[in-house]
This record gives structure tokens, C-alpha cells and sequence, in this order.
């Protein structure tokens, strides 16, 4: 039999035939979650195509394939962070439509509610027009329906907030008067302008040596309300220079989707959990790495691992914002969904060079389960770009 294979772009403009010969790695045979590490995945929804752009967004998602999908990740171990960026939260995905996706994930796994974190913000609000007392109203609304279904809460950063506040003051106020209502500890999110454009200057300054003494004496005066900070910035000596600082309890969930090899193993007495979007695309490898991990052999951890970093430095090469494309991407790849459409058409974010690389890194790092079926997927693909 003829082993499959595909005719690739490449940046040059030539074409190159690419055939599959990476193993893929088989992932856990049960869903019990790690050991040494608090592990969430933050996944994707599922766009339907067969709904007209005018339908509300939250009848654009296909309901079923998205929690299956969040099914596949808990069969593996992972925790499940809903509703983030990931999922597009102000890239598509309205506060309607995450609120559905919200109740729907903690529907379909009651005896999961702990490893559910869920996303709450502001995205109720037009940023352009909201006052302080505005974010505050919105952070409520989304924190209490959190609660009320059960949600443990992780509190997004949010535009309107970048928008109104005039300095660390602001931002201290604010996050004090939606904490202090929570009955649960949060974990706090700090999501980087390479992430989100809007969000430049967060916590009341464009110097990151200044946010990092607010976000720390945010954390510092709130610790009892404080689970963990989710940190996305993609700055290893940032969040390393955190792990030190924050009060005793405190986790570091890690949102380097560059760095997390290194931060997840840690240097001997500190180390970083893990909440990230590359979990996404990357989780049998993860899992199988994470549970060596959990049986203290650090090599195999990083063997299996590392190979997944050049792969999610393409998915999240700037403009990183998009990465999401190449998450979907993958997920159609390996027959997680029958197409590549996305809420918004954000399938158009990347390039056919871009995702064409996508293809191979991923094949390289043992995530493409079944070449026959990524392959003519692939082909299917180009076929629209004029690639036959």
C-alpha cells in the first residue's frame, strides 16, 4: 500500500510532497487526573457551518461536537478551563453564548465541577462606553452565574476595564469590590497584549515591572480569595520571578505556550501548574508526559513534551491572538469535527502556509493519529486554495 501523503506550500511559493512519518503517541487508557501537577485545558468550541452568519451566536456553535470534545480532554485526566480565551471569548463568542457553553460543560460532568474552572468577565459591556461602576455590574453578572451553576471562577481580564480605569487605583477598586462578593476563591488572569491588543497596559501601566507590583499586591491583600493567578504573558522570567513572590498557597498556573515545558518541571523547589490553550491540541502527548511527570522521571517528561514546543511556537506566532485557527485546524486534522469553520470565520486568520506547516510539526510530534484520514483532510484543505 502507497503510504499517504500531501503536496505542501512552502513560504518560497514552491510545492513539496510531505509524507507522515511521525508515531503518533496513544494517550492514557483511563481518565484519573495528575498527580504533581493541577492541569486544565483550555479548549475550543465547535462551530456549526449549516447555521447562517445571522443566527445568534450561541445557535452557531455545534453543541454536541464541542462537549465532545471536552469529553475526549477529561478522558485523558485534564481539568477543563470553559469559556476562556480559547474558546473565543471577544472573538466571536458572545457572553450569551459562553454562558450556554458554561452551563452546558457543567451539565455534562457534575462529578467534574472542581476540575471546571470558568471564564468571567466583561464582555457584556461595548469597552468604548462603560464606566467603572459598569465593570463592576458585569463582572458580578458573570461571576454570580458562575456560582449559581456550580462554576469555580476565573476572572478574565477585561477591556472595558482597560478602557475606563485611570491608573492602579482604578484597577485595585474594582477587583476588590467583585472579590469580596465571590464565596469561592478565583483564580486571577492576567492576559498579555500579545494575547489581546486591548488589554495593553493592564493593571494601570505599559512598564511590566509596575503591573507586576499591582498584580501583587492585588494578590497579597486578597490571598484568602486567591486560588491561583493564570499568567499569560509569555515571559518565563516574569513567572518565575511571581512563583517567588506570591504569598504561600498561591499556585502559578502557567499560560506560556512557549515556555511551558520548563515552567511545568520547575527547578527543584518551585515549579508552575497549567492552564493553557496548547493543551488543547497537544493533550495525549501531555497527559502520557504528565504522568511520567507524576511518577518522578523528568527525562521522560521533557522527551515526550519538547518535541510539542516548536509546534505551539507556530500555532501561537504572532499575531497570537489567532492561534486559535490552528487549535481547529488540528482538531479537523484528527477527525474531532468534521470540518474547519470557526464562529466569525476566524478559519481565515492563518495562512495556507502557515497551516500547512502546522500539519507538519504536529505530524513530528506524534499528533497526527491517523495519516490516512490527516492527510486527505489536508488535501480536501489546499483543494480550496487551488492546491490539487
Amino acid at each position: 500500500m502507497t503510504a499517504p501523503s500531501v503536496l505542501l506550500p512552502l513560504a518560497d511559493g514552491s510545492l513539496k510532497r510531505y509524507e507522515p512519518t511521525g508515531n503518533p503517541v496513544d494517550p492514557p487508557a483511563d481518565d484519573r487526573g495528575f498527580k504533581s501537577r493541577v492541569v486544565y485545558a483550555a479548549p475550543h468550541v465547535v462551530a456549526d457551518p449549516r447555521q447562517s452568519s445571522a443566527s445568534s451566536v450561541s445557535l452557531q456553535v455545534d453543541w454536541d461536537a464541542t462537549l465532545d470534545y471536552r469529553g475526549y480532554l477529561w478522558s485523558m485526566g485534564f481539568g477543563v478551563a470553559e469559556a476562556m480565551d480559547t474558546a473565543q471569548r471577544s472573538m466571536g463568542l458572545s457572553w450569551e453564548a459562553a454562558r450556554e457553553l458554561i452551563g452546558r460543560s457543567l451539565a455534562a460532568a457534575p462529578d467534574r465541577h472542581d476540575a471546571i474552572a470558568c471564564g468571567a468577565g466583561t464582555d457584556q459591556l461595548d469597552p468604548t462606553e462603560a464606566s467603572l461602576d459598569a465593570v463592576v455590574a458585569a463582572y458580578e453578572e458573570q461571576c454570580g452565574y458562575v456560582e449559581s451553576a456550580g462554576g469555580r471562577v476565573v476572572l478574565m481580564a477585561s477591556r472595558a476595564l482597560a478602557r475606563a480605569a485611570r491608573g492602579p487605583d482604578d484597577y485595585l477598586a474594582v477587583y476588590d469590590k467583585v472579590m469580596s462578593q465571590l464565596t469561592r476563591p478565583v483564580t486571577l488572569h492576567w492576559l498579555g497584549e500579545p494575547f489581546d491588543p486591548a488589554l495593553a497596559g493592564y493593571w494601570g501601566s505599559h512598564d511590566v515591572g509596575r503591573s507586576t507590583e499591582t498584580f501583587l499586591t492585588l494578590v497579597r491583600t486578597q490571598a484568602e480569595k486567591v486560588e491561583g493567578v493564570k499568567v499569560s504573558l509569555l515571559d518565563k522570567t516574569l513567572e518565575i520571578e511571581l512563583r517567588d513572590r506570591l504569598p504561600g498557597g498561591v499556585r502559578v498556573y502557567t499560560g506560556d505556550d512557549f515556555n511551558y515545558v520548563e515552567l511545568i518541571r520547575g527547578d527543584g523547589d518551585r515549579h508552575s501548574d497549567a492552564l493553557l490553550g496548547i493543551f488543547d491540541a497537544i493533550a495525549p502527548v501531555a497527559a502520557v508526559a504528565l504522568r511520567a511527570l507524576d511518577e518522578g522521571d523528568e527525562d521522560r517528561f521533557e522527551s515526550l513534551l519538547s518535541p510539542t514546543v516548536e509546534l505551539s511556537r507556530q500555532i501561537f506566532s504572532t499575531p497570537t491572538r489567532f492561534y486559535k485557527t490552528g487549535l481547529v485546524f488540528l482538531a479537523y486534522l484528527n477527525g474531532h469535527q468534521s470540518h474547519f469553520r470557526m464562529v466569525g470565520g476566524l478559519e481565515s486568520a492563518r495562512s495556507v502556509v502557515h497551516l500547512a506547516e502546522t500539519f507538519a510539526l504536529a505530524d513530528r510530534a506524534g499528533l497526527l493519529r491517523d495519516h490516512e484520514v490527516a492527510c486527505a483532510r489536508m488535501r480536501a484543505f489546499l483543494a480550496t486554495a487551488g492546491i490539487e
